[in-house]
This record gives C-alpha cells, sequence and structure tokens, in this order.
C-alpha cells in the first residue's frame, strides 16, 4: 500500500508528485493552475456579488476521518461555506492547508481530495489555493485540514446576533444532533450501532431562500460544537433578551434520542453540521419558515421557540413535563474531535 512518506513533505520531487496527483488533480480550475504562491482574482469575480468581502478561516479534526454521510473534505468544504452563508455571503472561492501525517495511505487521502472537489463543485465554489505539509508518525492525528473562504456580502444584509428582539421567532432547518452522533457511532469504542448520517451539508442556497422570504431576518448561525444550546445562548446575550424554546418542538431522530438516553448527554449540545438557527421577526416568520420548508436542507424545518423580554441573557425551555429548566452555556465537551 503507497503511503505517505516524509519525503511528500520536502519540498522536491516528491512532494510535487504528491501535490500534483492529489490536490491538482481533484481541485484542477483555472485560478488554481499557476501553482504560485497565491491566487490572484479579478476584482469583478467578487464585486459582481456585493460589495463587502466576507473572509472566515476553519480547521477541522475530525475523528475519523471518513463516517455516515461524509469525511473531512467534505465537512471542511460545507463548513467553511455555511460560515460564510450564514453571514449573508455568497461563497466563491476556498484555500485548504492540509497536515498530513507520515503513513497516512495514499487512497485514503485521494478519497478525502475527491470528496473536497466533489462538495465544492456541487455548492459553485473553488478551492484556488492551498498548502501542504507532512509532519511525523505521531505529530498529527492521521489528516488535518485548514480551509479559508472568501465571498461576498451584497448591500442591504445586515445579520448580527445582537439585532434579535423579543417577539422574534427561533426557527430550525431540520432534525438536531445527527453530526454528533453519527460522529460517536463511526467511532466504534462504545459498541452501539445506530443507522444515523452525520448531516453535513453546505447552507448557502438554503440561506438564500430565506433572505429571500424574509429579508429582515435578524440573524442565523449554523450550530456546530455545542449544539443549538450554544448558538441560542450567545444570541441570547449578544442582544441581550431571554430565549425560551418548547421541547416538544425541538425536532429529533428517535435514534438520537436513543444515543442521547443511553450515554447520558443533552441533545441541544450535540453538533450539526447542516442545521442552522434562524432569528426571524414574527411578521416573516411564516413566510421565512415556508421558504425553508420547500428547499432540499429545509424539509424538517420548525418554529421551536421565540425571544423574549424575560430573563435577558438567559435560555429557558419550556419542558414536555410542564417545567422549566435553565439551558447553560456548554461548559467542557461532551464529544471529542466531531469536527
Amino acid at each position: 500500500m503507497k503511503t505517505v512518506t516524509l519525503s511528500h513533505g520536502g519540498g522536491g520531487k516528491a512532494m510535487k508528485d504528491l501535490i500534483d496527483e492529489v490536490f491538482v488533480v481533484a481541485f484542477d480550475n483555472p485560478l488554481l493552475a499557476p501553482l504560485d504562491d497565491q491566487a490572484r482574482v479579478p476584482m469583478s469575480a467578487l464585486t459582481q456579488q456585493g460589495n463587502r468581502l466576507a473572509i472566515t478561516t476553519d480547521s477541522f479534526v475530525v475523528d475519523p476521518l471518513e463516517f455516515p454521510g461524509g469525511d473531512i473534505g467534505k465537512l471542511a468544504v460545507c463548513g467553511t461555506i455555511n460560515d460564510l452563508a450564514v453571514g449573508g455571503a455568497v461563497p466563491l472561492f476556498l484555500s485548504c492547508a492540509a497536515i498530513i501525517e507520515e503513513g497516512l495511505p495514499f487512497d485514503v487521502l485521494h478519497r478525502i481530495a475527491r470528496s473536497m472537489a466533489v462538495a465544492a463543485s456541487e455548492a459553485g465554489v473553488q478551492v484556488i489555493t492551498g498548502d501542504t505539509k507532512v509532519v511525523q508518525r505521531g505529530a498529527c492525528d492521521k489528516l488535518f485540514l485548514t480551509t479559508t473562504g472568501v465571498g461576498a456580502i451584497r448591500a442591504g444584509i445586515e445579520l448580527a446576533a445582537d439585532r434579535a428582539r423579543p417577539g422574534d421567532a427561533v426557527l430550525v432547518n431540520g432534525v438536531l444532533g445527527d453530526h454528533g452522533s453519527a460522529i460517536l457511532a463511526a467511532r466504534g469504542d462504545m459498541a452501539l450501532d445506530a443507522p444515523i448520517d452525520s448531516d453535513c451539508a453546505a447552507l448557502h442556497g438554503l440561506v438564500g431562500a430565506i433572505l429571500a422570504a424574509a429579508p429582515a431576518t435578524r440573524f442565523m448561525r449554523d450550530a456546530t460544537r455545542g449544539g443549538i444550546a450554544t448558538v441560542l445562548n450567545e444570541i441570547a446575550l449578544a442582544a441581550k433578551c431571554g430565549i425560551e424554546i418548547d421541547e416538544a418542538a425541538v425536532p429529533l431522530r428517535e435514534a438520537v434520542k436513543g444515543f442521547c438516553e443511553i450515554l447520558g448527554l443533552d441533545p441541544l449540545y450535540l453538533a450539526n453540521e447542516g442545521r442552522l438557527v434562524a432569528i426571524v421577526p414574527a411578521e416573516q416568520a411564516d413566510a421565512a419558515l415556508a421558504a425553508m420548508c420547500a428547499h432540499p436542507l429545509g424539509k424538517g424545518a420548525c418554529r421551536i421557540g421565540q425571544c423574549t423580554e424575560r430573563r435577558p441573557g438567559q435560555v429557558v425551555m419550556h419542558t414536555m413535563l410542564g417545567g422549566q429548566r435553565i439551558v447553560d452555556m456548554l461548559i467542557g465537551d461532551q464529544l471529542p474531535r466531531i469536527c
């Protein structure tokens, strides 16, 4: 089996062969083709889409590298696109830096690069520059990816957590906790078997549909590490309002509920990679929800709560038993290495 060696990171022919064989073949496009130290993008490519530049950077260290519903490559592309999209940006370009552990099979690297290329192509973005490093065994865990995304925001879009107001609706686009549950099941160290795929997906099309239907939308965020509980707490603190959610309205798969019951996890804190929280004025909530439900990535969308004047800075859940409980920010980490 052909594996990556330290010579593939040495800057010579072996490194060039790795880059050409794996990354150039997968990401081939005119902006990448010169293979210079930087990609040169015409300003018109940005100004045609908006009047502000959006840039985000994220690193991905998921274990295992491949899991039901995706892999670290798809995760890196979709996660970076989503960080741009929830700010109202049209994603355009990505860079990718790969830190590869000596001994990683080339077959795995090829699959992940192809997965990235497919995810980027489906989302209409290009990987236009990058970097490759190879480190000794044990210096990293198989493969780490860092992706930077560039997009453009058109005039009139202003999304920020502190814009939430009492009476605003809290919407989500589907069942929660799938990604965290899928990663846990894929590790196999819990001896659990559940038919759960990661929800990993690029959400910019859904975001565009929401903004078209509800242009006064206050804020959106993808609910990744820390789950929706963390996102809702960030909104409540930034806007100095309370948020109340209804436990019965929170959409969960039965398999995810079972996972959480067995392992003592709270599904509100489970990571998602294809789910967002949208804060929308009450008068536009129905329109936003209809647009979400009409989109393939929003078929399970629902309203789970609202912003209130009560208990500013806190998130409260109305339980199915008729009580209430405070939903705090995540302390520590429920599951290691989920993104």
